[in-house]
Parts: structure tokens; C-alpha cells; sequence
């Protein structure tokens, strides 16, 4: 290790311990030499007002450890210059793939980029990360693989950014297990490649749109959008989005994937709520949409077509391009276009009978409802009801069950039957 001024350059393999302050310098690691540079960060405060605060030029591997009970704060300069090819434009930079974990805090603030970006993979096991950045959050330009720890992101554009389009096999990013809380002027989380949540909790709080990759699978854990546009965007990118053409959206399937097998899953979109330029299958987990009141989009939006065997999926929004589930699918579903639209803050309820199946109370104006859950029939009719509450066990504004005490009934539909939808619907 050797310090230059106020720079300290780590060269060599092994384990080092940063504690104290660096107020006006930098930490740089350069090692040529095969083994992890692991840095353990021990109440350390480092700020360098002309560039990156801590960068990882060259390692076999680098690891930041986060010791137990310590806060450690990493802050780079404003407006220093970052045009030049692998140039450090992040508080914690890094041109080696970088491992975060330890159960202490790291505080980033990227005031001229992003907070921590790689260029190669990024693995987060632990500790308690928050992020703020003038333009991305977090970004490893081949993987960004969450699997633990607490993650709080405010960023200028995108939260999580995974950037690796050449190779099909990297540009992608995972979330496990742990919390993860994002807060976007664009993206909440944007992938080149695929996207998959397995577990935790991912919360995205505002964004343009809300989670994005060539294939997103969600397979479990709590995922929670609200997005000024698409709450769920999936484009493979193959084939394009162009007019015309038959199934989903009168657009082109492009082969992409939107997949979704189990967990929670509830969005809040002024845009497409779902939105796949290849197809949908749904097969397990419950999916609540509050999608547009504008015609121009719907709540559900898919171009090769809504594929559903399992599941429990409501998805109210506008009727001007309603879209259903394929008939082929073998989970009843139903959709109804409304006869008079019901203003947001109103409980919708599906009734068989005398049984409520299930409740929604709208955040907007809504004109249209899909419903599917193993309780529907196809064929069987339902009566559509307005005015009623949730039952006690809710998820976000849907309840299995409810009351429809001083409802009124709307319409009667039968499952199966589609809704139709504008120019770009499936009839």
C-alpha cells in the first residue's frame, strides 16, 4: 500500500481495514496480482471533491466489508469529467467484479453520476446500503445479484441499472432475499437482459416505469410499483414493436417472456399496468394492477397473448384497450367492461350468488375488470357490484371475499367471454 498526498493506492491481494476520515482525497485499488482485495469498512468517511471516492481499478476481485455497527460514508465531487472510456463516474467505481456485505452501514452520494457502478458484476449479501445519485442509483454493467441486505436508492434516472447488451448470457439482475426501496426520476429497475425476483421486497416507490428487462420472471417475494408509465415493461427487442399484425396490442410478438409463478405482485401505473411485447404466462402468486383511467393504455397489455394456469390476478383500469386472458388458458377468468365507470376509491366486487370471491377498491377512475382465480368457472356468470368494502385480509386494495352491504350491482358477465378493447385490444 502506498499514499501519495492524499491518495492511498492499494496494490497487493489481502485484507484492509479503513476507519477515520479522508475529507479531500480518494482510495484506489490496483492490484495486477491474482486474489480479492478486501476492504473492510470500519466507521471510514471518504470524500473527494474532484472525482470517485473510492475506485477499484484493477482486482482478480474486490470486497467491501461493512463492519458491524459502523456508518461509513462514501461522496464524490460535482461536475468533474467522466467522458473519457472507463473513466470513474460513481462514488464507488469499480472495473472488477465487486462483492458489498457485513451487517454495518454504507451512505453514497453520487453528486455528479451514479452512486456505485461496475463494469463488470455486482453482488450485494448485506448491510444497510442508501444511495443517492444524480443520474443512476446502482449499476454493475454485467449483473446485479441482490441477495440480502437493506437497499435505499434515490436516483436522478434509473435505481437499479444492469447495462451489458452484447453478450446474451450477462446484463442481468437478480433480487433473492433482502429489502430493496427505490425512488427514480426514470427506471426503478432497468435490465439490458433478464430480470428476476425470487424473494424480499422490492418497493418502487416513483418511476417512470417501474421494473424493465428482456425476460422478467417473478417467482416469489413482495414487489410493490408505482409508475407514472408502464408499471411492468418486458421487450426482448427481437422483432420491434410495429402496427399492425394479430394477437396482443395489434403489435409484433417480439419472443420476449413475462412470467410469473408465485410471490405478491401490485402496481400502480398511469401507463400499462402489465406490459409484455412478447407473451404472458401466468401460473401461480397474486397480482393486483391499478392501471390507467387514459384509453390510450390498459392494464393489461401483452403481444403474444395472456396465457393463465394459476394464480390469482385482478387488473382494473380503462376499457379503451381492455385486453383478456387467452381462451386457451385453463384458469377461469372473466372481464367486464363496465356500464358506467367507477370513480376512484370505490369497492368493486365479483359475487357468485351470494358469495363475494373478491373485493378492489380503485385508486382511479376505472371502465374495465379482469378477474382470475381457481374460484372462477368458465361459462358460469358473475355479477359485478359497486359499493361494498374488503374483507380483513387485504393485499394492498384487493381482498379475497368482502361485503357488498349497500352495493349496487353494475353487470352480470360470463367467464370466458372476452372484453373488447379499442384499436388495440384483443376482441
Amino acid at each position: 500500500m502506498t499514499i501519495s498526498g492524499n491518495t492511498v493506492t492499494i496494490t497487493t491481494k489481502g485484507t484492509y481495514v479503513l476507519s477515520g476520515s479522508l475529507t479531500n482525497g480518494q482510495v484506489v485499488v490496483n492490484s495486477s496480482v491474482e486474489g480479492k482485495v478486501r476492504l473492510v469498512l470500519n466507521g471510514a468517511t471518504i470524500t473527494n471533491p474532484s472525482g470517485a471516492a473510492l475506485v477499484v481499478t484493477a482486482a482478480d476481485e474486490a470486497v467491501v466489508v461493512l463492519a458491524d455497527g459502523t456508518t461509513n460514508t462514501l461522496t464524490d465531487g460535482t461536475g468533474y469529467d467522466t467522458t473519457a472510456t472507463d473513466s470513474p463516474n460513481a462514488a464507488l467505481f469499480s472495473m472488477a467484479d465487486l462483492t458489498i456485505g457485513g451487517s454495518g452501514t454504507l451512505v453514497v452520494h453520487g453528486r455528479t453520476a451514479d452512486g456505485i457502478a461496475t463494469k463488470d458484476g455486482l453482488v450485494i449479501l448485506g448491510g444497510t446500503i442508501t444511495v443517492d445519485a444524480v443520474d443512476d442509483g446502482i449499476r454493475g454493467k454485467d449483473y446485479i445479484d441482490v441477495q440480502g441486505g437493506t437497499v435505499s436508492v434515490t436516483a436522478g434516472q434509473d435505481g437499479l441499472k444492469s447495462t451489458n447488451e452484447t453478450d446474451d448470457t450477462v446484463g442481468w439482475i437478480a433480487v433473492s432475499t433482502g429489502s430493496v426501496t427505490l425512488t427514480a426520476g426514470d427506471d426503478g429497475i432497468h435490465a439490458e437482459g433478464d430480470l428476476a425476483i425470487a424473494g424480499g421486497t422490492v418497493t418502487v416507490a416513483k418511476s417512470a416505469e417501474g421494473i424493465e428487462g428482456a425476460n422478467i420472471a417473478i417467482s416469489g417475494g413482495i414487489v410493490s410499483i408505482t409508475a407514472s408509465d408502464d408499471g411492468v415493461n418486458v421487450s426482448g427487442g427481437t422483432s420491434g414493436q410495429t402496427q399492425g399484425g394479430g394477437g396482443g396490442g395489434g403489435m409484433q410478438d417480439d419472443g420476449s417472456l413475462l412470467g410469473i409463478s408465485g410471490g405478491t405482485v401490485i402496481v400502480n401505473s398511469s401507463g400499462d399496468g402489465l406490459d409484455s411485447n412478447g407473451s404472458t404466462e401466468i401460473t401461480g402468486g397474486l397480482i393486483v394492477v391499478s392501471g390507467p383511467s387514459a384509453n390510450n393504455n390498459g392494464a393489461l397489455d401483452s403481444n403474444g397473448g395472456i396465457n393463465v394456469t394459476g394464480g390469482t390476478l385482478i387488473a382494473a383500469g380503462s376499457s379503451g384497450m381492455a385486453e383478456s386472458p387467452d381462451a386457451t388458458s385453463t384458469q377461469g377468468w372473466l372481464a367486464a367492461t363496465l356500464t358506467q365507470s367507477v370513480a376512484a376509491g370505490k369497492t368493486i366486487s365479483i359475487v357468485s350468488g351470494d358469495t363475494v370471491i373478491a373485493s378492489y377498491t380503485t385508486l382511479r377512475t376505472v371502465s374495465s375488470v379482469v378477474f382470475t382465480s381457481s374460484a372462477i368457472q368458465k361459462g358460469q356468470t358473475y355479477d359485478i357490484y359497486v359499493g361494498g368494502s374488503l374483507a380483513g385480509e387485504a393485499s394492498g386494495t384487493y381482498s379475497a371475499g368482502g361485503s357488498i352491504s349497500g352495493a349496487s350491482k353494475l353487470s352480470t358477465v360470463t367467464a370466458g367471454v372476452a372484453t373488447r378493447g379499442g384499436g388495440m385490444g384483443r376482441p
